[in-house]
Parts: structure tokens; C-alpha cells; sequence
């Protein structure tokens, strides 16, 4: 049976991932109807995995014998001024996810919830590697600056992405 505090942590986690996903859903929609097609598929992808996050928190909650409370979605923004601005933002989302993350470990390490800190393990790696990702894109759209063939080019990179199902989820 899981703490009534690790509860509460992890249901607000999953409504953390929930905005997260409503969140690049958005960016993907802006960047479609501005014609940059790679990077909207870049945010879909990204929008999917967020979902799978959410799924894992859930699938989780419920093993150790949680509720799950789904709680409303806060709105996101809706449009911006250009790819780095987005990336910007994304980087500056994924370290306050980094953060959530950070504080339900500690959670789990006082309550000594060994369980939840060890399922949290995957999920400090995966926000490594999205705080990665997200600074190496802000890198390269500030070398491209104005330059809209090197845009064009990352566009068409970015295009190529494909959803990969994180791994607590390939067994699930």
C-alpha cells in the first residue's frame, strides 16, 4: 500500500504530465499552421510521450494500490514567436518537471517508500535526457539565426522523429 503523501504526489504528477502533453500538443498545432512540419511532429512526439509518462505514474499508482485522481488540465499558451522561443520554453518546462520529479524522490526517500524511489529512478534519467535534448535544440536554432535554409534543413531533420514507447510502458 502506498502513503497517502506519495499518493497525492503522484496523482499531481499525473496531472503535471497531462499539462505537459496539452502543452507540446500546442506548440505542435502553432508550428503546423506556420508551416514548420518537422517541428510540430518534434512537439507531437513529444506530446505522446508525455502521455506515456502520465500512463506510467498510473499503471504505477494502481500496482501499489492508489487512487488515481484526475484532476482538471490548466490552460497552456497558445502560440509563439518563433522556434527558439519554443524551445526556450521547453527547456524551462522540463527543468520545473525535473523539479517535480526531484521533490517526489525525496518524498519517497523520507517516507522510505524504496518502491516508488526506484520506479522514480527511470524517470530522473528520462528528464537528463529531456533538458538535453531541449538545450541542444535551443543551440542549434540560435546558430541558424536568420538563416531560413538552415531552418528549412533542422525542419526537415525533425520531421523524421518517430515515437519510440518509453520502456516502463513496453512490458505494460
Amino acid at each position: 500500500m502506498i502513503s497517502p503523501k506519495i499518493q497525492d504526489a503522484i496523482n499531481a504528477q499525473i496531472n503535471a504530465e497531462f499539462w505537459s502533453a496539452y502543452l507540446y500538443l500546442a506548440m505542435a498545432m502553432h508550428f503546423e499552421s506556420e508551416g514548420l512540419h518537422g517541428i510540430a511532429n518534434w512537439f507531437r512526439i513529444q506530446f505522446k510521450e508525455e502521455q506515456a509518462h502520465a500512463e506510467i505514474f498510473i499503471n504505477y499508482l494502481l500496482s501499489r494500490g492508489g487512487r488515481v485522481a484526475l484532476a482538471p488540465i490548466a490552460e497552456v499558451p497558445d502560440s509563439w514567436e518563433s522556434p527558439l522561443a519554443a524551445y526556450e520554453a521547453t527547456l524551462v518546462h522540463e527543468q520545473k518537471v525535473t523539479s517535480l520529479i526531484n521533490g517526489i524522490y525525496a518524498l519517497a526517500e523520507a517516507e522510505h517508500d524504496y518502491a516508488t524511489r526506484g520506479k522514480l529512478d527511470w524517470f530522473v534519467s528520462e528528464q537528463v535526457e529531456e533538458e538535453e535534448t531541449a538545450q541542444g535544440l535551443i543551440d542549434r536554432l540560435k546558430l541558424i539565426g536568420e538563416n531560413g535554409m538552415a531552418l528549412y534543413m533542422l525542419d526537415q531533420e525533425l520531421a523524421a522523429r518517430v515515437y519510440n514507447v518509453p520502456a516502463p510502458l513496453a512490458n505494460a
